[in-house]
């Protein structure tokens, strides 16, 4: 007999099943739901235009989108409290309960489509008009649905801040502006968080009506809507009656204006760097900005009529390595003067406005301080690939000069000498660490001449390199872009230290000085001197002037020139481009209360009292002193030499050696110890050709019989070795004979081919007419000692 199953049994197993089966189809559609959403994703990626702002936020420059729309993107930050009440009260009161619909007013809105028998009312949510912008659909009432879904999905993605977010940057606003923020500052010109409530009320009902009530066109129907829209809002209790009466006093002033275009250099930059951010926050200052802006189209207005076209200042903060202002070119919008070139990444010749680093690195080696001689004379540096023969900006010479005298002049000897003794792959490698990219890229080609502008670099990099100075030896990356981590403030980089704070300051003391040739011509008259150190360059051909500064707070380079290579007979570092360098010091930071450099701590620079002739410890017979700097344990320590003892008879006319002084004692044959300036063989040489008095030591006994065999040989300057001459058979030209002797030597000796040619005095140039084929060119002084030169002759 079968067990018999009771109703209530029965009745708690059918309900399990049921509810058992409930569950399924639940938890089915949820899975169905959930992989539908993954497979079609609501599409929230939004084309928007590229804005670049400063680093307070101001809007410095935009971008059309891909599909050449304003379309700005607003932060939630930028949505004010105004704007949220606004919007809402007119769009969707209830925005923040519903989940994506609101059920009463879609069946309020389908009995009144009824009952008129017409569509009249949509009652859609703003989220469903967030994916109507989305996704654009012809209105019927298939799409309507669709609207429902995707709204639904849309507030499961997004919160209800973001979603009303993306309804403020997609809403129309006629032709191709859309979002509050680009009709704000379109139409307004100013940020939404800036506009009055008659501004946000105007601009709320625009999107409803975007080809009727179109800025600019119809402002008074607009405001006659704007009026109705503020009379209810107070009716809703939405603004108090003070306000919105002011709101309706208010007259509407919305014109079409052109998008921000400032630092368009710099913003083309970093869109091309990050093309899909909506917002790039820079390192620039508005006011910063603006100031050298407003002086680089003025200074080029005003130099235009020297055939000078074109400028660009970069501004960077010392302490934090921000870029503050960015000028590429005097005028963006002039193509005809190249005004899209970017000058500050333009690779440019330097000039000599590379020398400063040159000198930091010779004092960091020890081969130079401030007071230490170099000699500014004619001098032909003979390299591997030819004879390289430079000479100064002013085609003047100065003979013994100071370290810091040459600097601060400028001189070009003394600087390729430097170069010479540090040799091009050391200065070179210092440059790469600085960031010269381009000299990285030709470092196999350079040469002695890239001191003097025989290379490239960019206005970026050599104002970068500049910081240095200011940082004590370290150099920080220019930074372009803030960080939004720190507040808005740059993004910082390891600093790199490319030379000592003893070299760092040696070079600011000595371009800080006020009495030096790169000053503007009657500066005094026309400018305030602001308190920098500061070197120019002007390239051959005078193509470029370069001029950079800085203080403890900015470095501040400058460029001027034309884009076109076209050299200017006026164009100079000091005349053209130093004027603006003071006008933009003295307009961003006047009266800096961020003090002067002073030497550093730490104790390893000193002053010690040198010999005013050398530079060097003085000896007892040095008459001149000097206090110098030094960098202890680096500088060299030599004792002086600039003056040598010399035995002459009482006339002084000849000159005795150990060999050959008298041992007489009457006073006539008795000799005399007298000092004689003890001058390199091109010293010598500047003074005999520019017709300079000095003390020549006496001819030699001629009556010795002893042949020198220490000393300065002879150094032939007019040939170079293991060169190759090529001449015309026909017509050969004569080739000269030229050589720098030390103070002691009367006379010289010419040898070709180991015979000998003529003999002749230090100073005098000789002739020869050359023949095919090797040639040995030897020259001996009075002293025995001989210097030879091999070359090859060939005919062209």
């Amino acid at each position: 007999m079968k067990p018999s199953v009771s109703l209530p049994d029965y009745r708690r197993s059918f309900g399990y099943l049921r509810t058992r089966r409930w569950l399924q189809v639940l938890l089915g559609t949820l899975l169905g739901l959930f992989l539908l959403d993954r497979l079609f994703p609501p599409p929230t990626q939004v084309a928007y235009s590229t804005l670049v702002t400063a680093a307070d936020g101001t809007t410095l420059h935009a971008f059309l989108n891909r599909e050449d729309k304003w379309r700005m993107y607003a932060t939630l930050d930028e949505i004010t409290p105004r704007l949220r009440q606004v919007i809402l009260q007119k769009e969707d009161r209830w925005f923040y309960w519903h989940p994506g619909l609101n059920p009463v007013a879609m069946l309020r809105a389908a009995g009144r489509n009824l009952l008129s028998g017409r569509r009249t009312s949509g009652a859609s949510t703003i989220t469903m008009q967030v994916v109507r912008l989305l996704e654009p659909r012809p209105r019927t009432y298939l799409s309507k649905l669709i609207e429902v879904v995707r709204a639904v999905q849309l507030e499961a993605h997004l919160s209800k801040d973001e979603i009303l977010q993306l309804y403020l940057n997609l809403i129309p606003y006629g032709g191709n502006v859309e979002g509050i923020k680009s009709a704000s500052l379109i139409f307004f010109g100013k940020p939404p968080q800036l506009l009055s409530l008659a501004e946000v009320t105007t601009l709320a009902i625009i999107p409803n009506r975007p080809s009727s009530l179109r800025l600019g066109q119809n402002n008074a129907a607009i405001v006659q809507a704007r009026n109705g829209w503020l009379r209810r809002l107070v009716q809703s209790g939405t603004f108090t009656a003070k306000a919105v009466q002011d709101a309706l006093a208010e007259p509407l002033d919305a014109q079409r204006r052109p998008a921000p275009n400032q630092a368009p250099h710099l913003s083309l930059r970093l869109k091309i760097e990050q093309p899909d951010e909506p917002v790039i926050v820079s390192t620039l200052q508005p006011a910063v900005q603006g100031a050298t802006e407003r002086l680089v189209r003025q200074y080029v207005d005003r130099v235009r009529g020297q055939n000078i076209h074109n400028a660009a200042v970069l501004v960077i903060n010392n302490q934090t390595g921000a870029v503050e202002a960015y000028v590429g070119s005097a005028d963006f919008a002039n193509s005809f003067d190249g005004g899209q070139v970017d000058g500050v990444k333009a690779v440019r010749s330097p000039g000599s406005a590379l020398k400063p680093l040159l000198y930091a690195l010779a004092f960091d080696r020890g081969l130079i301080t401030p007071k230490a001689k170099l000699n500014d004379v004619p001098t032909n540096f003979g390299t591997s690939s030819g004879s390289y023969e430079p000479d100064n900006y002013d085609r003047h010479f100065n003979g013994p000069v100071t370290a810091e005298f040459a600097l601060a002049n400028s001189l070009n000897i003394p600087a390729v000498k430097l170069l010479r003794d540090i040799s091009t792959p050391a200065f070179v490698g210092t440059l790469r660490q600085a960031g010269f990219q381009t000299v990285q890229k030709q470092a196999d080609d350079l040469g002695l001449s890239m001191i003097l502008g025989g290379c490239g670099v960019t206005l970026e990099e050599i104002t970068q390199a500049y910081t240095a100075f200011a940082n004590g030896g370290e150099i920080r990356q220019a930074v372009f872009v803030a960080d939004a981590s720190v507040g808005g403030g740059p993004q910082y980089t390891t600093s790199k230290t490319i030379f000592s704070p003893e070299a760092a300051f040696l070079v600011t003391n000595t371009l800080t000085q006020i009495t030096r040739p790169d000053l503007p011509n009657n500066f005094d008259n026309s400018y305030r001197l602001p308190r920098i150190a500061w070197k120019t360059g002007t390239s051959y051909g005078r193509r470029d002037a370069w001029s950079i500064g800085y203080n403890r707070h900015y470095t501040v380079g400058v460029w001027v020139g034309n884009f076109s290579g076209v050299g200017v007979p006026d164009l100079s570092g000091a005349n053209t481009a130093t004027p603006l360098l003071f006008q933009v010091f003295n307009a961003i930071d006047y009266n800096t209360p961020t003090g002067w450099f002073r030497p550093p701590l730490g104790g390893k620079l000193a002053s010690r009292q040198v010999c005013s002739e050398s530079g060097d410890v003085p000896e007892r017979t040095c008459e001149g002193r000097a206090v110098d700097y030094y960098i202890m344990g680096v500088s060299r320590a030599s004792r002086c030499q600039h003056q040598t003892t010399v035995w002459t008879n009482a006339a002084g006319t000849l000159s005795y050696c150990a060999h050959c002084r008298p041992t007489g004692i009457d006073s006539l044959s008795r000799p005399v110890a007298r000092l004689y300036p003890n001058l390199a063989p091109e010293v010598v040489a500047w003074y005999a050709a520019s017709n300079r008095p000095y003390a020549a030591i006496p001819l030699h006994n001629p009556a010795c019989e002893r042949v020198f065999g220490t000393g300065v040989a002879p150094l032939i300057t007019s040939l170079n070795q293991n060169s190759t001459y090529f001449i015309n058979p026909k017509k050969p030209a004569d080739m000269a004979l030229v050589c720098q002797v030390a103070n002691d030597v009367q006379r010289v000796y010419w040898y070709l081919n180991e015979k000998l040619y003529r003999a002749t005095k230090p100073t005098e140039t000789l002739f020869f007419t050359p023949t095919p084929g090797a040639l040995t060119v030897a020259c001996a002084d009075d002293k025995g000692r001989v210097s030879r030169v091999r070359v090859l002759i060939r005919r062209e």
